[in-house]
């Protein structure tokens, strides 16, 4: 698969913004629910800041820095509109039902939201079947990106060894976290969400390479 340096035995794709162009989605619903408590971010704002990390931590970030706490239920409360907002509007990243159509070997997915989310937008996208029952999220770990817990975590579960893994991201915290865990990283800046100098960003976390469609991606895979 490619000429990576090593053999590949195990593709590990971020989810939202990789997988599914969700990320911008996901931001527009936040920054609308923190303006009806009275804190004032734009999408953007929230996406320069906090792609590649969890809404809770997120959250926690603001709420630290506000010197306020949130609703209880504020995290639910956003998850769910989120879900239906992907219901509207969810679709995944232009290209990637067929690089995954054409993808051989092992495959799974480490995303830093949370498992119901990951298989509804993975599901809305079509593409769920891909990659069920190999799907991992970052409340199943300690640490969130752009910790390595999670790819570890992933990479165990599937039996693969680190050094043997392609990860597939599009955030500076998921390069971050795929590179402190021994792994090989490709940027994939398809997604719209992916602003002007955001390849070059992911370069200097760490990527080896990024691509900014996913057939460019899947030549780079060897399909």
């Amino acid at each position: 698969m490619g000429d990576f340096g090593v053999n590949i035995d195990l593709v590990i794709f971020d989810c939202d913004g990789v997988l599914v162009d969700s990320e911008i989605v996901s931001f527009e619903v936040e920054a609308s629910m923190l303006a009806e408590i009275g804190i004032t971010f734009t999408a953007r704002d929230l996406l320069a800041r906090f792609l590649g990390t969890s809404s809770a931590s997120m959250f926690a970030t603001i709420a630290l820095e506000k010197g306020m706490s949130l609703p209880q239920d504020f995290a639910e409360r956003a998850a769910q509109r989120t879900l239906e907002a992907f219901d509207r509007t969810l679709r995944p990243v232009p290209g990637m039902a067929e690089l995954l159509a054409n993808l051989p070997g092992r495959k799974c997915v480490a995303s830093s939201s949370d498992l119901p989310r990951i298989c509804h937008a993975l599901s809305l996208a079509g593409i769920l079947h891909h990659f069920e029952p190999h799907i991992f999220s970052a409340t199943q770990v300690k640490r969130g990106k752009p910790a390595p817990d999670l790819f570890l975590f992933a990479a165990e579960s599937m039996g693969a060894a680190p050094a043997r893994c392609l990860v597939i991201e599009d955030s500076v915290a998921g390069v971050t976290a795929a590179r402190t865990a021994g792994m090989t990283v490709l940027g994939l800046t398809a997604g719209s969400h992916c602003l002007d100098g955001h390849a070059e960003e992911l370069q200097k976390a760490g990527a080896r390479d990024v691509f900014g469609s996913c057939r460019d991606l899947a030549r780079a895979l060897g399909h």
